[in-house]
């Protein structure tokens, strides 16, 4: 009887026991998965902090860089164009919305219905050039076309808003062919529909025949910065790499300083 038992007893003890060494073996490689996943996490959370701070030091850098803006223009009476350094062009200057616009006629970038640069360097672009290298580098553009309420008649744009549309994409493939980021500049186009003088007489048409390069001071939400949607008038939205893409434009800015 006792051989029996011991028969019996050996083997179960056996088995018991490799299946707490199998045990021992399977907490020991589910625990160094959770320590390496630990680690990880340790690792993600400190690269979210150090995002995080870099984030607020950008933010509260383009804000006093705004800031300072604004006193020039208030405190020292100095001209928009001044205080931006687009000297010698039409700029206006939007603390709020953290833009600067430099608008250029259409007369002086293109021939009438056309959507081709009329030469192949412009001093008026290079000029926007130089001073968005040298101060603002790494900002986001958006290049804005604009036209006036008269029809397209002999030209093959299907409507304004094409045409608006290509005449921002020109002027983005030239900032991107002269230095500017091509994932740094979107170009959009509005056609008719955000005039800055009545369509009523010729002078004011010709106001709003326009191309508008904004320089955002403050960085886009991710979000945002592939579509938008917006209240305001439709308009024509484009990438210069992906002229298929559409969405609402950026807005115009809004309590503007113009000098």
């Amino acid at each position: 009887m006792q051989l029996v038992n011991r028969r019996f007893i050996i083997p179960v003890v056996c088995i018991v026991t490799l299946s707490l060494i199998a045990g021992c073996t399977d907490y020991k490689k589910k625990y160094d998965y959770l320590n390496v996943e630990h680690q990880n996490l340790e690792g993600r959370y400190e690269n979210l902090s150090t995002e995080r701070q870099q984030l607020a030091d950008r933010v509260a850098q383009d804000q006093a860089t705004i800031d300072e803006m604004r006193r020039q223009i208030e405190e020292l009476n100095k001209t928009p164009a001044e205080a931006t350094g687009f000297e010698g062009m039409d700029v206006a200057f939007d603390a709020a919305a953290g833009t600067i616009t430099v608008t250029l006629p259409n007369t002086i970038l293109f021939d009438s219905g056309k959507a081709t640069l009329k030469n192949a360097t412009s001093a008026e672009l290079d000029h926007i050039l130089a001073v968005l290298k040298q101060k603002y580098s790494g900002k986001e553009v958006d290049v804005v076309g604009h036209t006036d309420t008269d029809p397209i008649q002999k030209s093959a744009w299907k409507d304004n808003l094409e045409l608006s549309a290509q005449r921002a994409l020109s002027v983005t493939r030239y900032l991107i062919q002269h230095g500017i980021p091509e994932g740094q500049v979107r170009a959009a186009g509005c056609g008719p529909a955000r005039p800055i003088a009545p369509n009523t007489t010729a002078a004011g048409k010709s106001k709003n025949r326009r191309v508008e390069i904004v320089v955002n001071m403050r960085q886009r939400a991710a979000a945002t910065s592939q579509t938008a949607t917006s209240p305001e008038p439709q308009a024509t939205r484009q990438r210069a790499a992906t002229p298929a893409s559409t969405a609402t434009s950026p807005q115009p800015p809004a309590k503007s300083k113009r000098g």
